[in-house]
Order: C-alpha cells, then sequence, then structure tokens
C-alpha cells in the first residue's frame, strides 16, 4: 500500500492507502478529521471545504495521491489556529449571529467563507456580495442571508 504524508491542521501526517482514495474518506476514515461532511461526493454541494495550502477546495474530489508531501490542509478543526485562538473570527461571527439551523453544512461554509474572505483581502478590499454570490455551498436549510451576515460580520474580524 502506497505511503502519503502531508500536513493537516499544523502537524506531519502519514497514511498508507490507495492512490485513488479521496481525500474526504483519509481524513474522515482514516485519521479521525469528522468536520468536513460527506454531501455528494462530486464537489458540487461543498459540505466538505477545507483549505490546501490557504484556498478552498473539496476533499471529496481530490485523490489522495494528488495531495504532496508540501501540502498543508486545514479543515474546521485547524481553522482556530491559523489565528491563534479559541474561535476563529467566522466561527465567532457565526455564533454571533446564530447561523446554523441543522448544521451539517456550516464547516464547509465557514471554510469557504475564510477562503474567500482572504481572497478579496489579499486583493486589497473588503468583501462586497458580488464576492458572497461566489460562494456555492449549498444549505438544505437554507439559512443564506444570516450566512451572508455572518461572513459580514466574520470579516470585519479578520
Amino acid at each position: 500500500m502506497p505511503s502519503h504524508t502531508f500536513k493537516l491542521n499544523g502537524k506531519m501526517v502519514s497514511v498508507e492507502v490507495a492512490d485513488d482514495v479521496r481525500l474526504l474518506w483519509v481524513l474522515r476514515d482514516m485519521l479521525g478529521v469528522t468536520g468536513p461532511k460527506y454531501g455528494c461526493g462530486l464537489n458540487v454541494c461543498k459540505a466538505c471545504t477545507s483549505h490546501i495550502n490557504g484556498k478552498a477546495f473539496n476533499p471529496c474530489s481530490v485523490p489522495v495521491s494528488k495531495i504532496k508531501p508540501t501540502d498543508e490542509v486545514t479543515t474546521i478543526e485547524g481553522l482556530p489556529a491559523t489565528v491563534g485562538k479559541d474561535l476563529h473570527p467566522m466561527q465567532e461571527a457565526w455564533l454571533d449571529l446564530d447561523v446554523v439551523q441543522c448544521g451539517y453544512c456550516q464547516p464547509g461554509q465557514i471554510m469557504a467563507a475564510v477562503a474567500k474572505v482572504r481572497q478579496a483581502k489579499a486583493a486589497g478590499r473588503e468583501i462586497v456580495d458580488a464576492d458572497l454570490d461566489e460562494i456555492r455551498n449549498i444549505c438544505r436549510c437554507g439559512t443564506y442571508s444570516r450566512i451572508r451576515e455572518a461572513i459580514k460580520a466574520g470579516a470585519k474580524n479578520m
């Protein structure tokens, strides 16, 4: 069985698994990281959204063989450490604005939001409604208006 090594939430990890196993299953089933949720397995619903090297991606659509030893994968579990706090400002905004209904998609929503805000800030600007329109994470409960408000609030503290 091939061995795959990469950085996960700040720590180097190695797993022995076939090259074609999707990273989502490596994270959840082999490494016990359950924040990224399985929704569709087709890169559509985005419930599994995590970060690779600081950018949003969906591990359900990436074979573990595509992850290099120099890659850093961050899931919702590792997000607070990126700011050295118990909660990331985006997570705090989610709680302050009572965004969650069922909560299943929320880790992916938060990870997508953080990546989008970082992208806007890297371009030297604040997040705008057009940026929010680009976030395509699906929420079956329909809390989109609260999600949008939380992203704006969280962005102010990032």
